[in-house]
């Protein structure tokens, strides 16, 4: 998955700030009638990877292009508790109408980096990798997607058109026409675009042993423990890549990998991260007065 580009970026700023300012900021502008020049500074309050300063930048610049961005640091980095992440300058009247929409954006994108990473970490040295699921906000899935990347994850399917997945309910259709696994396989191998990728989920160990027979790209090890992985790769033996899914967690995900996935698919990094915590200061710009000249 690429990086969102810029036309998503301003779409999903766009979007987010028509809902938050379609009747304007009454607050603000109730309280300030006139400019205050303003310094606001966002800042992590636990370690996290950071991710969503692109789109950050972009609803500043889309409230107030006379807002600017006087330090930020890069998304993916890795940010310590305490520590500032974005710094900008302009009228506070501005900062403050797009300091929600800016923050949303950034916790909870850097939530789902943040998941990420510790995922990551959790199967470092195995052969894993770690990848979400298409579990994602309707309309914000290339941005999503983004941040897992970030957070050292790989993306699955983008969308339905990316590849063949035979999942229970594609399996359970089929059995009105008798079409077992195998067979399920091999027909969505003729019948789809060439050159897609087949994976196809099993349940149970029986499964897999039909499945093989279809020569499938992949077997999804569905809701498994991990000595029912261990099973399922030693039957599968190379023949196929092997992925896990279904019940995914940083307690068991060590297990998983240790058990021979090739690859851990979890829904979680997307649809239920938690949002990581940062906050926006917003404070008055002092001028400095220069001295009076005393009479001679």
């Amino acid at each position: 998955m690429p990086v969102p580009s810029t036309g998503q970026i301003r779409a999903a700023v766009r979007q987010a700030l028509d809902e938050d300012l379609a009747a304007g900021d009454v607050t603000t502008a109730a309280l300030f009638p006139r400019p205050i020049p303003a310094r606001g500074t966002v800042t992590a309050h636990q370690p996290l990877v950071l991710a969503g300063t692109a789109l950050a930048r972009e609803v500043f610049r889309a409230v107030d292009p006379r807002v600017r961005v006087v330090r930020g640091l890069t998304d993916g980095t890795s940010v310590k508790s305490g520590q500032a992440v974005l710094t900008v300058l302009g009228d506070a009247r501005s900062l403050l109408m797009a300091e929600r929409v800016a923050l949303n954006f950034l916790q909870h994108l850097s939530g789902i980096a943040t998941l990420t990473r510790q995922f990551c970490q959790a199967v470092r040295g195995s052969h894993a990798t770690i990848l979400e699921t298409r579990k994602t906000v309707p309309g914000l899935r290339a941005l999503q997607k983004w941040a897992v990347t970030l957070g050292g994850g790989q993306n699955h399917r983008y969308s339905l058109g990316d590849g063949i997945l035979i999942k229970d309910n594609h399996l359970l259709l089929l059995q009105r026409r008798r079409i077992g696994i195998a067979q399920a396989c091999l027909l969505a191998r003729k019948n789809a675009p060439p050159g897609l990728p087949v994976t196809v989920e099993a349940q149970t160990l029986s499964q897999v042993r039909d499945a093989l027979k279809g020569t499938p790209d992949v077997i999804l090890l569905d809701n498994m423990s991990p000595a029912l992985v261990r099973k399922a790769v030693s039957l599968i033996h190379g023949r196929a890549l092997v992925e896990v899914s279904g019940g995914i967690t940083l307690r068991n995900v060590r297990a998983m990998s240790a058990a021979g996935a090739d690859r851990i698919s979890i829904g979680a990094l997307t649809h239920s991260a938690p949002a990581a915590n940062l906050s926006m200061d917003i404070l008055p710009l002092v001028r400095s007065r220069a001295p009076r000249q005393r009479g001679r």
